[in-house]
């Protein structure tokens, strides 16, 4: 499978990236919006890593752009914060699933498989 990994954490991004690659997928790494946009538009992903606190702004933005234009990858919010509002908000935008970090990297491959699973 294809995953776009939208983080601008190096430290997590580099351990979740290669977790994924161990998995036997393929991945790639944004560390902001605009890049994270660019290969949302050009790619074709099997799922969406999505990081919403991003130097450039929100991971919404993406979130909700993707869902306008009809695309329905499956998209996983990862984010420090654990507000039920934030988790709340993403679901309304169109997240398939919601994970706060810190995030065992086991529990990530699951619930990617299973996003992947409804799609």
């Amino acid at each position: 499978m294809n995953v776009l990994l939208v983080e601008d954490n190096i430290l997590l991004g580099d351990a979740v990236r290669d977790h994924i690659a161990a998995d036997g997928h393929s991945v790639d790494w944004c560390l902001n919006l605009a890049e994270a946009t660019q290969a949302a538009e050009t790619g074709n992903y099997g799922v969406i890593l999505l990081d919403l606190r991003l130097p450039d702004g929100n991971g919404l933005t993406l979130l909700k752009a993707l869902r306008r234009k009809a695309n329905s990858v499956p998209v996983i919010i990862l984010t420090a914060h654990d507000q039920a509002s934030d988790q709340i908000e993403g679901l309304r935008s169109g997240a398939d699933d919601f994970l706060v970090k810190p995030f065992g990297l086991s529990e990530l491959s699951e619930r990617m498989k299973a996003a992947n699973c409804k799609h």
